[in-house]
């Protein structure tokens, strides 16, 4: 649906298009499991990230893979453009499932990092990184792969489940069947 909306031959078009190819997005998925997509672009670079993701009748969201496909121009160091997508996968995945400063009484509430989750080793998923070949001027490479982790992972519970959450962190009390 998003390709036959943009403009082909675009960086973006092309850019979800190696993202949809290199994800398989049209392989069939084990049952109980959905994919979601994003795309965005920053930096002179732009970055999409397919996840999938499964939902638990308790409401948790176990993200499986996470596949990021970024055009940031002339790739100089893919290993470093890699570390930095796999960092950012990490990173935006945090974000949308466990991360929040609280507050109380008219201050920060969350002082410490043992009251501020983030993602563990254990729920690191799958992360693949597809960079896109081009010699077009080289662009950012740590930001862009940040911004579409959250929506990608939102998308993927939407089609699991039907329920849009458009908070950070997940409000995963939301998905909770009963």
């Amino acid at each position: 649906f998003r390709l036959a909306h943009m403009e082909k031959g675009s960086r973006s078009y092309n850019i979800l298009s190696l993202l949809a190819e290199k994800g398989g997005w049209t392989r069939p998925l084990p049952k109980g499991r959905a994919r979601g997509v994003a795309v965005n672009a920053c930096f002179e670079s732009f970055a999409a990230h397919m996840a999938e993701v499964s939902v638990a009748p308790n409401g948790a969201v176990t993200v499986h893979k996470i596949v990021c496909a970024i055009d940031c121009g002339t790739a100089v160091y893919p290993d470093a453009i890699r570390a930095q997508a796999e960092g950012g996968a990490i990173m935006g995945m945090s974000t949308a499932l466990h991360e929040r400063v609280r507050f109380e009484n008219g201050g920060v509430k969350t002082a410490n990092y043992d009251e501020y989750p983030v993602v563990t080793m254990s729920e690191v998923p799958e992360i693949e990184v597809h960079i896109a070949r081009n010699d077009l001027k080289a662009g950012g490479v740590g930001e862009p792969v940040l911004p579409s982790v959250a929506p990608a992972i939102a998308n993927a519970i939407f089609n699991a489940t039907g329920v849009r959450l458009r908070e950070l962190p997940f409000q995963k009390e939301l998905l909770v069947k009963g």
